[in-house]
């Protein structure tokens, strides 16, 4: 049964795509029966997961690129757009954190996180908006992060980059709204993926993480892939500039 029955056929693009949060979206979209190209810098993994996706839908795509590169973004768009005909939905999923003391990050850490997390989620909208522009209608999804609202230890980069993008997201969704263009964010608490699960071999960092979550556990990718799929679907039609938390209550105290 698909959930988001609107979605089929939808031409989609996902940043990020092939691991992590970024290829649960994608498999949800597909799942759903929209058309799915996904974008990463590894090859091999944007493979395996093209492979996936083309089990629920067979015109979904890959396409490699470095998003810190403006004219990789021009030209992975234009592929995409090539292949599925148009472009329905964009899902800003790319990103990176560097965990530092604020005292240890360095200018490259500060421009990879800024220009990865933000300047690239930029660009990739700006791009989109050409094709959703002259049909006069498009959903663009932000995935940002509790962190655009809250300060945490070693994440000054990290912080800033996604409070910008949640600042992005309201500055685009006023902008465009006129196109008939949607602009909206999910921001999530720490997420249980392959990505993340060294990470909380730390066992006092897991408990420190754990006591902010008033429900006690931690989201898994497919509460982030949920609350996408409804911001791209007709249910959130009328609802543009805003940001989902995907949290557990952590925002809330």
């Amino acid at each position: 049964m698909k959930n988001f029955p609107d979605l089929e056929n939808k031409s989609v693009l996902v940043t990020g795509g092939s691991k992590g949060i970024g290829r649960d979206i994608a498999l949800s979209f597909a799942k759903n029966g929209a058309k799915v190209v996904i974008v990463g810098r590894n090859e091999e993994a944007l493979q395996q997961t093209a492979v996936e996706l083309r089990k629920f839908n067979r015109s979904s795509f890959y396409v490699s690129a470095d998003l810190n590169n403006v004219s990789e973004i021009q030209r992975m768009t234009e592929k995409a757009v090539d292949y599925m005909g148009t472009l329905d939905v964009l899902v800003n999923n790319a990103g990176i954190n560097r965990a530092k003391p604020a005292m240890e990050v360095t200018e490259e850490d500060w421009d990879l996180t800024l220009d990865t997390n933000l300047k690239a989620a930029f660009f990739c909208s700006q791009k989109a908006a050409e094709y959703m522009i002259p049909n006069q209608s498009g959903k663009i999804v932000n995935i940002a992060s509790q962190m655009a609202f809250v300060g945490y230890f070693k994440r000054a980069a990290y912080c800033a980059s996604k409070g910008g993008m949640v600042q992005l997201t309201k500055a685009l969704a006023v902008e465009w709204a006129s196109h008939g263009i949607n602009v909206n964010a999910v921001a999530p608490t720490f997420i249980e993926t392959e990505l993340t699960s060294k990470m909380f071999e730390d066992k006092e960092f897991e408990k420190e993480v754990y006591s902010r979550i008033p429900l006690g556990k931690l989201a898994d990718a497919g509460d982030v892939s949920a609350a996408t799929l409804f911001l791209s679907s007709n249910l959130s039609k009328f609802i543009t500039g805003d940001t989902i938390k995907v949290d557990g209550g952590w925002t809330a105290i």
